[in-house]
């Protein structure tokens, strides 16, 4: 009964989320393409774009992670530059969306904005900026201002950010160029208003150099999860990512949280499109579903990778030891656990980790590997095509979300069977589009105008 479902006329968004670095990917198998060649990336965005996809999405990193002072082996280095890879798709590609992770740390406003924009209107308004912020020194060093910026200032500087770019993005007037060659003039009188900015983070003279696109700017995305982080999103982003992708309860509240966060910045409760992040493991038989999900941590927690994510708790080497085998005896060392490698653990204190580590060992009888992947992988949905879509559905028609950015276990191939098996289950349950209705990444994610640009 559609009275019990509070959407029911809402559809399934989906975005692909090329990661770069990372040990989720698994680059061992023998279907594993290159992370850096332009093939993959485009045999990645072809697919999706058949699929229907909203947006292919890029990670960016800054720094490659290291341990212990040296990179990281086990890690796949790739995520070239975001925009210059997108822009590239742009001409190879009709109509899926194109993100770009930018910082608005180590980057200045009036070159991404000029940069972002130019992706715009080359690809005809199909660009995203998934805005995000670092504020920790090891990444800084790769940059005159390492480490300049307060961990509590990321989000004030993040803020007067994405205005500037909004300003420069706004600066031209809409039927600014002439649209035939019998225009007296190229480009309108004063059709272009100078910027000004002087804040505490951002102090430019701009004038802008590029008209606006079909969409109006590009859309933005915005990924932090903290309170600050869902504020900003409020206030700011198009989309929000999350990392609410597995759980039901979980992602519902963070909906609820967001869209009540919404109404107190004054927008409605429906002006941003929450996708989390996700993992899907199809199996033709549900016979099959648990042995593909084991194949699939296997493949993703090598006894290396396990080692190593260990390590970080252990505050050492734990290269000799058996991955299969128990945890370590001895407890932690008590040093933070190092940086270089993201946010790990979210700051948690090593030895609480050890302690939970050993109770979830102790009451499940698991190994060393069994206790990395039960507490750091995400498990996200795995069954049959028909199954996983009645999940989606639900997710979905219930306000749990409105999409998913998924994250493929293969690259370049593990978006074939999700194109070609599940896709069809949501289209034939109404819940997923059957062809692109719009040209813009706006258009197909169901957007207003951008929020500067409203009566």
């Amino acid at each position: 009964m559609t009275a019990d479902i509070p959407r029911p006329d809402a559809q399934v968004h989906f975005g692909i989320f090329f990661q770069g670095v990372n040990h989720t990917t698994i680059w061992s198998d023998p279907s594993s393409g290159s992370q850096i060649d332009f093939e993959t990336f485009r045999r990645v965005a072809t697919t999706a774009e058949r699929g229907l996809f909203d947006a292919f999405f890029l990670g960016e990193g800054l720094r490659l992670r290291e341990q212990d002072g040296r990179i990281l082996e086990l890690d796949i280095a790739g995520r070239p530059d975001a925009i210059a890879q997108l822009a590239a798709l742009a001409g190879i590609t009709e109509r899926i969306g194109l993100v770009a992770t930018q910082n608005t740390t180590y980057n200045e406003p009036a070159d991404l904005a000029r940069r972002l924009s130019g992706l715009d209107v080359i690809s005809g308004g199909r660009a995203g900026w998934n805005a995000v912020t670092t504020d920790n020194a090891w990444t800084g060093e790769n940059f005159r201002r390492g480490g300049y910026l307060d961990h509590a200032h990321r989000y004030d500087r993040a803020a007067e950010f994405v205005g500037t770019v909004r300003e420069i993005w706004d600066s031209w007037r809409d039927h600014a160029i002439a649209t035939s060659q019998h225009g007296a003039n190229w480009i309108e009188p004063d059709a272009i208003a100078p910027v000004e900015r002087a804040g505490a983070h951002i102090r430019a003279t701009i004038r802008p150099t590029l008209p606006r696109s079909p969409q109006g700017h590009p859309v933005i995305f915005q990924a932090g999860d903290s309170p600050t982080g869902r504020d900003f999103a409020a206030a700011n982003a198009d989309v929000i990512f999350s990392r609410h992708g597995t759980h039901f309860d979980d992602a519902l509240a963070f909906a609820r949280d967001v869209r009540t966060r919404l109404r107190a910045a004054g927008r409605p409760e429906d002006d941003i499109k929450i996708l989390p992040g996700t993992q899907i493991v199809l199996a033709e038989k549900e016979s099959e579903v648990e042995e593909k999900v084991r194949w699939v941590r296997e493949g993703q927690y090598t006894g290396q990778t396990t080692l190593s994510l260990a390590g970080q708790v252990w505050g050492k080497d734990l290269s000799d030891r058996d991955p299969d085998g128990p945890l370590p005896a001895e407890d932690p060392e008590p040093r933070p656990i190092s940086e270089t490698r993201g946010a790990p653990r979210g700051g948690q204190d090593p030895l609480e980790i050890a302690r939970e580590w050993r109770a979830r060992a102790e009451a499940e009888n698991l190994s060393l590997r069994q206790v990395v992947i039960a507490t750091t992988a995400r498990s996200g949905f795995a069954g049959t095509p028909a199954g996983v879509a009645d999940e989606l559905a639900r997710w979905v028609r219930h306000g749990a979300t409105d999409g998913f950015n998924i994250s493929p276990y293969l690259v370049p191939t593990g978006l074939d069977e999700i194109v070609e098996s599940l896709v069809p289950e949501l289209q034939e349950r109404g819940v997923y589009r059957t062809e692109y209705t719009g040209t813009t990444l706006r258009e197909h994610l169901g957007l207003r105008d951008p929020l500067t640009r409203r009566a």
